[in-house]
């Protein structure tokens, strides 16, 4: 083997060094500048965890569980009724929300989508007394320029179609209207219009208005970084309380969050609840949501978003905020995804009645 020539080694060096010591540099730079709020994030999630909650912060008798639409079609009948009674019964389950929708992109809704509504009413009414059961409606969002395929809150008729959808399934025999329509962006006031319109429709029906709410900002303004790479995934607190103020029930949509470690979520879950509690008028009810499905891609992470971790991730909050609140309940997703595991962690963590 030949050895090297030093000379133009050491000439090469000379005249590559300083431009690779600048890229080398800017690199770090860069790897530091992304790393340590990371780092820094995964510590206070990771303490928000720590602790051990109170003996009290247990189910005050407002949870709330979805149901898929099998409910209201005809594949559910007399022997599902008695097992979801099985399920809950001495829980502290409250609200059924029934999927009745979709919702047709132009906020009407066709009373052949829940041809079974009466039914199940008068079953759980049977079965279950004292729990409620909710039309849960909901649509894409969709806001000028970006196509027909999604619902246009800012439209004055579509707005008043959902209301009058929401008086339709009020007078089918539901108790409530459970709305979830997203993405929804912060501060969006055509989104407040419609709950304006919408609550006293609902109480003049005598029925509840209940909302799946997405999540707060963990820090300040990260809704506007998140939106420029094109996600409207949360709200200022600001706008969850001006949301929460215009319904009978909130529900935080507190799962989805991509955290890959059961202590990060659980964590993500405290301090979300501990949010929630600042912003939620003490008149509404407040439910955080607990995933009880597990699916892995890249925003839901089964292994980490776990029923155990969002349910003690609750208590934790509501220990440090607001211990004494009783207008507080979980919000069980979804029953056709739910495992033994799923209600052991609720049934166990969370107590009975």
């Amino acid at each position: 083997m030949r050895r090297p020539d030093v000379r133009k080694l050491l000439t090469a060096l000379r005249r590559w060094r300083p431009g690779r010591r600048m890229v080398v540099r800017g690199a770090l730079v860069l790897g530091l500048v992304l790393l340590v709020p990371l780092v820094l994030a995964g510590s206070v999630l990771r303490a928000a965890y720590a602790g051990t909650p109170a003996d009290d912060a247990v189910t005050r008798g407002r949870d709330a569980l979805w149901l898929g639409h099998a409910w209201v079609d005809g594949r559910k009948g007399d022997a599902d009724v008695a097992a979801l009674k099985r399920r809950v019964a001495d829980t502290g389950l409250r609200d059924l929300y029934v999927h009745a929708g979709p919702l047709e992109h132009d906020g009407t809704l066709p009373a052949s989508a829940y041809p079974r509504a009466r039914w199940l009413v008068d079953a759980v009414h049977r079965e279950l007394p004292g729990v409620r059961v909710q039309a849960w409606l909901g649509d894409v969002v969709v806001r000028p320029g970006e196509g027909k395929n999604g619902l246009r809150l800012d439209r004055v008729p579509e707005r008043e179609a959902v209301v009058a959808s929401a008086r339709q399934v009020l007078r089918a025999g539901f108790e409530g209207v459970h709305l979830d329509v997203e993405p929804v962006r912060s501060d969006d006031r055509s989104f407040l219009a419609l709950l304006d319109a919408l609550h006293p429709a609902v109480r003049a029906e005598g029925g509840v208005l209940s909302v799946a709410a997405q999540q707060i900002d963990p820090v300040p303004a990260l809704h506007r970084a998140a939106r420029v790479m094109g996600s409207d995934k949360w709200w200022t607190q600001k706008y969850f309380g001006q949301v929460a103020r215009r319904t009978d029930q909130i529900a935080v949509m507190s799962y989805d969050t991509a955290l890959p470690v059961d202590s990060l979520y659980g964590g993500y879950v405290a301090r979300q609840t501990q949010l929630a509690l600042q912003a939620t008028p003490p008149g509404v009810d407040l439910l955080m949501g607990v995933p009880f499905f597990h699916t892995d891609e890249m925003g839901h992470h089964g292994h980490a978003e776990t029923a155990v971790a969002a349910v003690r991730g609750a208590r934790l909050g509501l220990t440090r905020e607001d211990g004494g609140r009783q207008r507080f309940g979980l919000a069980l997703y979804v029953d056709f995804a739910a495992t033994e595991q799923d209600w052991r962690a609720y049934r166990q963590s969370w107590g009975t009645r």
